[in-house]
């Protein structure tokens, strides 16, 4: 019965040439551990597809409800938490492999022959996934996602029409819920059509141009890519597996706190992949900026598409070909140090390293503290702080002092955090009370940086400013 349901689907679909066509693909040199590659990224591609999908499920795309459906996804949801760092750090894997995709083409030569769209293709697929990307980094709408957009999309500095293209993609002057509902619908919709079909073109045109082989051809004959191939990239994809679940498992992607546009004082950073730009851009201001974000890059975009155009000979080997293989090499080594150089400025500036030190703390906090529902249409969340002290008369008397003694300068008036200081909300789930009493009578050495004080009170008094602290949640 199975051999005849077998033939009955062969008879309608063809499924036999089919998997005759797709496993019998001659591999000239044999299968190789270098060719894995492209049919990892097929493979990230689907799982980024599927895992954003589930979270699509809970994702309300404005600035009132964007953050607060992304913390109950993180918080709430059953397996939130792992699905969303699998999505998440399935787009850095997607570079990593893109890169080491890339920089096997170029070491053997590939795209060399009759190969000038399938590089071309590739190029597109490349600007697509790194559009990819950008688009779903705003998406979560906490701090860090906010105001590295709004860095991102002022590099818009065209004449005449850069000021155009900057209102259009964010849907105005300012980021707000027209900016998440472009990026949304390009995230989701319009950028993975063009991923699919420009997949189906890339991969057609592999097939018709055939594999290329190994720069050095071996004496070895051509082998299928059933069994030993497809054995490779099975492997392959199992390691991905492997590493994006673990990544998830034990150190699951952060989310910060709600996007604050008054906060002056927040410096932002972009993903690693994009801190090499970020670098780049510090060494164009004013006048200069057109010919630092458009010109160069420009060329260089140019220069690499059409790589197969100038590099033309019939020569594969590395070593043969230096000026291809060392202009690429010397790109991303240039990428690497700029990236490096990011780092160190940011680490040699005892106040960018203080401010970027209190930031990840406030991500930490925000992380730690229960999810809170939101319980206003508004963007504003109702504040439990004053009836929580209400039902504790402990904590009552210590809203009393936490006014009287300005904490409500720094940490605002609720404890929920200002531009000077950040939130206390949740301090009890990361210290116990002697910690909170201690740390507040005599601050540790980095809060003490940060412009905290100690506070000389009685014991009483202290008692019930920690009790208060407790009870913000």
């Amino acid at each position: 019965m199975i051999w005849r349901l077998a033939d009955w689907l062969d008879h309608q679909t063809g499924i036999r040439r089919l998997l005759h066509t797709a496993l019998d693909e001659p591999i000239p040199g044999g299968a190789s551990l270098a060719y894995v590659f492209g049919s990892g990224l097929l493979f990230l591609f689907i799982s980024q597809v599927v895992t954003g999908v589930f979270l699509a499920l809970y994702y309300v795309p404005s600035a009132d409800h964007a953050h607060t459906t992304v913390a109950y996804i993180v918080k709430e949801v059953s397996s939130g938490s792992f699905v969303r760092s699998v999505h998440v750090y399935g787009s850095s894997a997607i570079i990593i492999v893109l890169l080491l995709h890339i920089a096997q083409t170029i070491l053997f030569g590939s795209y060399k022959g009759h190969r000038h769209l399938l590089w071309l293709s590739g190029c597109v697929l490349f600007a697509l996934m790194l559009a990819m990307a950008f688009t779903g980094y705003l998406l979560p709408w906490d701090q860090k996602a906010y105001f590295a957009t709004a860095v991102s999309t002022n590099i818009f500095v065209l004449p005449v029409v850069g000021p155009w293209i900057k209102a259009f993609v964010r849907g105005g002057n300012e980021l707000g819920t027209l900016t998440i509902s472009r990026f949304f619908v390009a995230h989701v919709f319009v950028l993975p059509a063009l991923i699919f079909a420009l997949v189906a073109m890339h991969v057609y045109l592999f097939r018709r141009a055939g594999a290329a082989g190994p720069p050095v051809p071996r004496r070895s004959a051509a082998e299928s890519f059933y069994p030993r191939q497809l054995i490779m990239d099975i492997a392959f994809a199992a390691m991905l597996v492997l590493a994006l679940g673990a990544l998830a498992h034990w150190i699951p992607a952060e989310l910060g706190p709600e996007a604050n546009a008054a906060d002056t004082h927040f410096l932002p950073r972009p993903e690693w992949y994009y801190v090499p730009i970020f670098q780049w851009l510090k060494y164009w201001p004013g006048d200069r900026a057109v010919v630092g974000i458009f010109v160069i890059p420009t060329i260089v975009a140019v220069l690499f598409a059409a790589l197969p155009f100038m590099d033309r000979g019939t020569e594969r080997r590395p070593w043969r070909r230096p000026w291809s293989v060392g202009a690429c090499a010397a790109l991303m080594i240039a990428l690497v140090t700029l990236g490096v150089r990011s780092r160190e400025e940011d680490r040699s500036d005892p106040a960018v390293a203080t401010q970027l030190d209190a930031q990840r703390d406030a991500v930490r906090a925000f992380m730690a503290e229960a999810f809170e529902p939101q319980q206003s249409a508004g963007s504003l969340r109702v504040a439990n702080a004053s009836l929580a002290a209400v039902a504790n008369p402990l904590a009552a008397r210590g809203q009393k002092v936490f006014g009287e003694q300005s904490c409500d300068v720094c940490h605002g008036p609720d404890g929920h955090g200002s531009d000077s200081g950040p939130s206390l909300v949740g301090a009890a789930a990361r210290h116990t009370e002697g910690e909170l009493s201690r740390i507040i009578k005599m601050p540790t050495q980095k809060m003490s940086d940060s412009g905290m004080q100690p506070l000389d009170i009685t014991d009483d008094d202290l008692a019930a400013l920690t009790a208060y602290v407790s009870g913000l949640k």
